[in-house]
């Protein structure tokens, strides 16, 4: 009798757990598949692409040797992933040490400082104000005006200032009494010991500086200084064009269209993402949770 109820309590949960996987494998598929057909699409024959469904129709990699023959995208690479890396690193440092600074109560008007930081997540003075700031202080047309105006972001350093109150106090206060001044104890122990909110700040540094075109577009009129986001941008924008009048795809055998040709931007711009996420997803999860412990 003890076993038919067992039995029939176990259906249920079979069921139920049947339902459970056939679910999360569909939520999988659903967020899979759109990157998996834009990367099949743009492996396609350009002239069949449009039938491609689950497998791709005739593999070519013309529409990569495309745009990576197109002029300029080397250097624009490199533009890119100077901003990301010089970027991504003085955004961790300076947001660091102002959070660190935060937690201070000798800091003079503390309160009213941090309010006013928090006050800039609300309260924009708008793009025309800040176009003249950055005129006035001679940063258009230069490469730090990817650099400095993302230089302090007012989540990070909440973010920041959040990690290093959930750190012992004890160990500060001994360094303090060996005769370590606030910028040694900064470097020497706060930063070791904050690996995983500087690998959380770091990836959303990074990503926001990789995929940032709008400040190329705005403030830089010099094509040196064109990143690889914006210059892609601008291929997309004159893609039939591009297909029909590029001396360089006289040489080619098959034409590539416009839609293969986004379809290959969007991989070649998304790819770095994907790779970095893996690597640093143990710090980015739980750097987000020690970080939500308390506001």
């Amino acid at each position: 009798m003890n076993k038919q109820r067992s039995l029939i309590k176990s259906i249920p949960e079979k069921i139920f757990d049947s339902l459970n996987i056939l679910v999360l494998l569909s939520f999988s598929f659903m967020c899979v598949f759109p990157f998996y057909y834009v990367f099949i699409y743009s492996i396609s024959d350009p002239q069949r692409a449009f039938a491609v469904t689950f497998l791709p129709v005739g593999f070519t990699w013309v529409n990569y040797q495309t745009i990576f023959k197109l002029p300029g995208i080397l250097h624009s690479a490199f533009i890119s992933v100077a901003r990301t890396v010089v970027g991504s690193t003085i955004t961790v440092l300076t947001c660091a040490l102002f959070g660190y600074i935060l937690t201070k109560e000798q800091l003079p008007c503390r309160k009213l400082i941090y309010r006013s930081l928090i006050a800039t997540m609300y309260v924009s003075a708008g793009l025309i104000p800040f176009f003249l700031t950055m005129q006035i202080y001679g940063l258009n047309n230069t490469f730090w005006i990817y650099i400095i105006p993302s230089a302090i972001s007012a989540f990070n350093v909440v973010l920041m200032k959040t990690f290093f109150e959930q750190l012992p106090a004890g160990i500060e206060e001994s360094a303090r009494i060996d005769g370590a001044g606030y910028l040694t104890i900064f470097t020497k122990i706060i930063l070791p010991l904050s690996g995983p909110i500087i690998a959380t700040i770091y990836v959303f540094a990074a990503v926001g500086q990789w995929n940032s075109y709008f400040d190329n577009y705005i403030f830089v009129t010099d094509d040196n200084l064109r990143t690889l986001q914006y210059t892609l941008f601008l291929y997309l924008r004159r893609a039939e064009m591009m297909t029909r009048d590029l001396d360089i795809l006289r040489t080619l055998a098959q034409r590539p269209t416009a839609q293969t040709v986004r379809m290959a931007i969007t991989m070649i711009v998304t790819l770095p993402v994907l790779f970095v996420y893996p690597f640093a997803q143990r710090y980015f999860i739980k750097g987000i949770m020690i970080g939500a412990i308390k506001g």
